[in-house]
């Protein structure tokens, strides 16, 4: 296809703890320029935590963006240097107090393509030690375990709308097919 913009000139106008938000200038296809809107984001990652009971483990918080509670896989922002699968045990410990003895990587996708670049990390955890959770300050997080074969049904209720969180139930559809 060949629909690349070159990137012409580029300026940084908010350096924040989470993101940092640019504006470039770009010359398009047809010779013309245009202006985008960038979000930088670390990366993070997202895990399914699957139980021995066929469930999985997901949180439940506030997510003032949003204005609502979502339920959604335990997930985090990449530290600096730190890698996906040392967040993904990270996360799942400080968010749901799990430890996994078998923690693997699934995919990796862009979460908002067209304005940010913010790509998770999925992976996930099988072998789950229950211990208690150490949510970061301000961090308010309610525990919550889906049967997976009850993920259609709660899926088509409305009760997970994250992304993340969807191809996640996704996933974990597709391995555990036999269930009923």
């Amino acid at each position: 296809m060949g629909y690349e913009e070159k990137t012409m000139k580029s300026e940084k106008i908010y350096d924040g703890k989470v993101l940092s938000l640019r504006i470039d200038t770009v010359e398009l296809p047809d010779k013309k320029y245009s202006k985008r809107e960038i979000i930088e984001h670390p990366g993070a990652v997202a895990v399914i935590p699957v139980t021995e009971e066929d469930e999985i483990v997901l949180v439940n918080q506030f997510r003032k963006a949003v204005e609502s509670e979502l339920l959604e896989l335990p997930a985090g922002k990449l530290e600096h240097g730190e890698e996906p699968i040392q967040c993904a045990a990270r996360e799942l410990k400080e968010e749901t107090g799990y430890e996994s003895s078998q923690l693997e990587f699934v995919s990796e996708f862009y979460t908002s393509p067209g304005f940010c670049n913010e790509k998770i990390f999925l992976y996930i955890a099988k072998g789950l030690i229950e211990g208690e959770a150490t949510p970061d300050d301000g961090e308010y997080i309610d525990i919550k375990k889906i049967k997976i074969k009850d993920l259609d049904k709660i899926i088509a209720e409305g009760k997970i709308i994250d992304a993340k969180t969807l191809i996640g139930a996704l996933t974990v559809k597709s391995q555990y097919t036999d269930l009923k």
